[in-house]
This record gives structure tokens, C-alpha cells and sequence, in this order.
């Protein structure tokens, strides 16, 4: 007789759909776009039939929007700790210096000393998401839980479920309302089921090719044309 396989429980890992940061708003304050509530709905459909436990988001509005179109009748916790990597103050900065940034900042192991933007350091970003993960693995009230975060604090997720290591793999591309999918057993350990899942285009044949980094690079452009 086969020894019983370990008890594992699952994660949906998500980033929050489409918003726009240059636009006037603090980057805290976006909401989502025409084409991210659709994205939303797109991911709402594809997880119609799972019953989450938890559903956590960093408590920026982006999060939230997606999370309440995912699962309507839930009660949304919110996690600060869990919030985007904070960018540095760029206005001024020259943009050829900026554009160096952003086409670098998710590129390869990132090293923990790298400022996302001339703010916050990757090693700082893992310092806060880790704990907080290991704090969710401790709770043993859970089965099926729903996090809906952001780009890097997704990627950091994905590096710590895979590595067990304070290690940031920037080639995780987060496409907007993108599902992860882990499976977690008692002791810790993962098995990464899906990476990236975009219901509304599965198999990215209407995707851009460009990363959400130069895409960002762009919407600056477009920002500084319209208000130079």
C-alpha cells in the first residue's frame, strides 16, 4: 500500500488588473481601468467554483477592486506589509536615467541591495513579505486561500515558494489579473502549479510582448508628452 500523501493547501496568487500610475493620482490611489474590470471578471469566471477561506490584499484600492470582483461575498482582509515595492521620487530625474531603471529593475536575480526606482531595496521588500507569509503558513484555519497583491511582492512570493532562499527572480512576469497557483504541505514545502495564468488571453496570443516594466516606461513617456 502507497504511503498517503501529504495534506497540502492552496494558494491563488493574483495581481490586482489594469490601473495607470501617471494619470495625477498618487500610485496608492489608482483604480482599475475599463480593461481591467474586464480582466477582473475574466479571472472572477475562470474561479467561479473554488470557496476561498481567506482572501488577503495589500489594502490599496487596486487590490481591493480586483479582490471584490473575484469574491463579492467575502470579508477582504487587508495587509499593508503586503504592498507594492516603493519607488523612489523620479520627477527631475533625467529620462534616460529612468528608463535605465525600469528596463533593469526586474531583470535576472535581482541582488537584495537593487532600489526599485531609487526607493526601496529588494532585501527591504523581502524583509516584509517573508514574515508575512510564514505568519499565513502558521494559521492552520485556512485551506484555499486568495491573495491578490502586486507585481514584485508576487515575484518575491513565487522566488521564496521556489528557493526556500531570500533570492528575487525578476523574470516572474506579472501580467495584469494573472493567476499563480501553490501548493503548500505542512512542513513548508511548495509545489508551484501555475505561473501566470491570464484568463482573459490563456495562452497569451493578444498579449504585448513588452514586460510590465516597459510598459510602465511607456505610460511615463505619455504622462511627460501630456504634461512635459
Amino acid at each position: 500500500m502507497s504511503a498517503a500523501a501529504p495534506a497540502r493547501r492552496r494558494i491563488y496568487l493574483m495581481r490586482h488588473a489594469q490601473v495607470r500610475y501617471f494619470r495625477g493620482e498618487h500610485h496608492h490611489d489608482v483604480l482599475l481601468t475599463e480593461a481591467g474590470r474586464v480582466q477582473a471578471a475574466a479571472a472572477a469566471d475562470a474561479l467561479r467554483e473554488v470557496s476561498f477561506d481567506r482572501v488577503i490584499t495589500s489594502g490599496l484600492p487596486r487590490t481591493l477592486e480586483t479582490a471584490r470582483a473575484i469574491a463579492p461575498n467575502a470579508k477582504l482582509e487587508e495587509n499593508p506589509a503586503l504592498r507594492e515595492i516603493e519607488s523612489g521620487e523620479i520627477r527631475g530625474v533625467a529620462p534616460e536615467v529612468v528608463q535605465e531603471m525600469m528596463a533593469t529593475a526586474f531583470r535576472g536575480i535581482v541582488p537584495l541591495d537593487t532600489c526599485f526606482l531609487g526607493g526601496e531595496t529588494i532585501g527591504e521588500l523581502l524583509d516584509r513579505v517573508v514574515p508575512e507569509i510564514d505568519a499565513l503558513l502558521e494559521d492552520e484555519s485556512w485551506d484555499v486561500v486568495l491573495l491578490v497583491l502586486h507585481g514584485a511582492v508576487n515575484r518575491a512570493i513565487l522566488s521564496w515558494a521556489l528557493t526556500g532562499d531570500r533570492i528575487f527572480l525578476g523574470a516572474f512576469e506579472q501580467a495584469p489579473a494573472c493567476i499563480n497557483v501553490l501548493d503548500v504541505d505542512r512542513e513548508g514545502s511548495f509545489n508551484v502549479r501555475a505561473v501566470g495564468h491570464t484568463p482573459y488571453d490563456p495562452v497569451h496570443v493578444h498579449a504585448v510582448r513588452q514586460t510590465t516594466m516597459e510598459l510602465l516606461w511607456q505610460e511615463y513617456l505619455d504622462a511627460r508628452g501630456r504634461n512635459p
